[in-house]
């Protein structure tokens, strides 16, 4: 009895770290699609403020136009990176947090498994015992019961080590997993800022240099000339760089772009557990949109 009393113990103990992992990886995975999917949705809108930086600067004064192009092409730059950080988080963060539903999924149907050969055991040990109170001259009857219970014993035993074996496999690596994730999570998003940063920087430099008094004298001496005081200093084309021969993220590849936010929006629909999600947002603590 002290032996079944000890297996039921452990049953419960591997079916809590089922369980926890379902719970967690569930809405790990869901909340991180929801930052992936954000991410996507900020490159997009970057790539429209590049654009329209673009058509202001046709506009503009040449001091100011030179200086709004290099702008946005650091601008496009950096969105060149955000989409290297999505498909990396799609890649190495999103995929392998997927992954654990089918895991999970099979790691309970061995835990069922046990639990059919353990009942099978404790049907057998009544039977014996009712035998035993009942009919305790009946020798043979109780012989095979007792030939029956040890087998069913044995079957337990043999399942509960197969069982045992797989929970620590599958806690061992989830451990393993969790680690490997966030690290690589950690990393993605410190490559891109680092990157960000760095251009960001360049960005900051050529916006500080920018002198305005140029461009103003430039403005003056077209109002003058427009209303007939004389010439000012001639206009020539003082851009700095030439007309930007790359292509925006959102127009080298609109296709591919389509293609990405469908699966970027369908990201979240194979996490184990989602319906936990769903109840982290009815309770307002979801990702805002």
């Amino acid at each position: 009895m002290s032996l079944l009393l000890s297996r039921d113990s452990q049953l419960r103990g591997m079916e809590r770290a089922v369980a926890n992992a379902d719970k967690y990886f569930g809405r790990f995975c869901a909340l991180l699609a929801a930052y992936t999917r954000k991410t996507a949705r900020l490159r997009d809108k970057a790539d429209e403020l590049v654009r329209q930086l673009l058509d202001f600067a046709s506009t503009e004064q040449p001091e100011l136009r030179a200086t709004v192009r290099d702008l946005a092409e650091d601008l496009a730059k950096v969105q060149d990176y955000r989409q290297a950080e999505v498909e990396r988080l799609e890649t190495k963060v999103l995929s392998p947090l997927k992954l654990y539903g089918a895991q999970i999924k099979q790691t309970r149907a061995e835990i069922k498994k046990f639990k059919r050969v353990r009942n099978h055991e404790l049907k057998q040990l009544e039977k014996l015992e009712k035998l035993r109170q009942k009919s305790p001259s009946d020798r043979q009857m109780i012989s095979q019961a007792e030939t029956s219970a040890q087998r069913a014993a044995g079957d337990a035993s043999r399942v509960t080590h197969q069982l045992e074996d797989t929970i620590d496999a599958f806690q061992e690596q989830k451990l393993r997993d969790l680690q490997k994730i966030f690290l690589d999570f950690v990393t993605i998003e410190m490559v891109f800022h680092a990157k960000a940063v760095e251009v960001y920087s360049s960005a900051y430099r050529a916006l500080e240099s920018y002198d305005p008094e140029r461009d103003l004298e430039d403005f003056r001496a077209q109002m003058r000339r427009a209303h007939g005081h004389g010439d000012a200093r001639p206009l020539g084309d003082t851009t700095r760089s030439a007309p930007l021969p790359w292509a925006l993220p959102g127009q080298s590849a609109q296709s591919t772009t389509q293609t990405q936010r469908k699966e970027e929006e369908a990201s979240e629909e194979d996490c184990p557990e989602e319906d936990q999600v769903e109840e982290l947002k009815g309770r307002g603590q979801g990702p805002q949109q």
